[in-house]
């Protein structure tokens, strides 16, 4: 397998990372998983705005340009030689010896970028017959806007989702839904179609971003507003959207069925706006 290690495409094996990297001490970096179709990567502009923006977040100056991030990972995927699949890149603040908490500055560290690809088709099934969730009480900290590689409150999130027998969580903060455990959430009341609105408490998905625009620009109904759990028993449909798995419903609640456990029909029309998005 060949890996993407700073500016080097090279053979896993041949790659070290330092017991004092801020990554394995802190989860102090960042990180970005996107689709490939056709060899080419989908929505890279997006995803890279939103990786320099959370490094401004975090005090981060990023070792690369947008054009040479893109050009290395471009390289990866030829040498990988994958037409479908998903690219992940991780980029750490870098080493710091001894261990200190304080934020070491730019001329202290050196960013250590590493990135893989591994092939990837789209989860027909999910999408066709969904996925049940739970709700959990969103316990994370307060900068979820920022794709941070500190995910252990997803991770435990999502277990307890598992340990309950369900597939996936549905976060729940002060009475409101936040998103998933991966996920942004969506919410069909009334017809009208609902998400969090972008902020700290959620991550401003890149799919989220696209299907808004295809929301709207169809007609549909949209809110970007918080929906009280208090509403659950009035909701007609529900999914789950993020870069991976596109669209995918969710079709029981805490054991109670969405739509009869089905896939609902703005649900479905939106995966396939989504798709046809994709193949233009």
């Amino acid at each position: 397998m060949h890996i993407l290690w700073n500016d080097q495409i090279v053979e896993r094996s041949e790659v070290k990372l330092d017991i004092e990297d801020r990554a394995y001490q802190f989860g102090d970096g960042l990180y970005e998983a996107l689709r490939i179709y056709d060899g080419e990567m989908f929505m890279f502009d997006e995803h890279f705005a939103r990786l320099k923006r959370c490094a401004d977040e975090i005090r981060l100056k990023l070792p690369f340009t947008k054009s040479e991030l893109k050009n290395n990972l471009d390289k990866l995927i030829a040498a990988e030689n994958v037409d479908g699949g998903e690219i992940y890149f991780q980029v750490s603040r870098g080493v710091l010896a001894p261990r200190n908490h304080r934020i070491p500055s730019s001329e202290e560290v050196k960013p250590v970028l590493t990135g893989n690809v591994i092939p990837y088709e789209r989860p027909i099934d999910k999408q066709k017959h969904g996925e049940t969730a739970c709700l959990v009480e969103d316990k994370r900290w307060l900068h979820c806007n920022i794709k941070s590689l500190s995910l252990l409150g997803n991770i435990l999130s999502l277990d307890e989702a598992r340990q309950k027998g369900c597939d996936d969580a549905l976060l729940v903060r002060d009475g409101f839904f936040t998103e998933a455990s991966a996920s942004n959430a969506w919410f069909v009341i009334d017809g009208i179609l609902y998400t969090h609105p972008d902020g700290n408490l959620v991550l401003p998905g890149i799919t989220k971003l696209r299907l808004l625009e295809i929301a709207r620009s169809e007609g549909l109904s949209v809110k970007e507003e918080a929906v009280p759990v208090s509403k659950l028993e009035q909701v007609e449909e529900c999914f789950v959207s993020n870069s991976i798995w596109e669209v995918a419903p969710v079709v029981s609640v805490d054991g109670k069925p969405i739509n009869g456990g089905k896939i609902g029909k703005i649900t479905k029309f939106l995966q396939e706006k989504y798709i046809e998005w994709i193949n233009k």
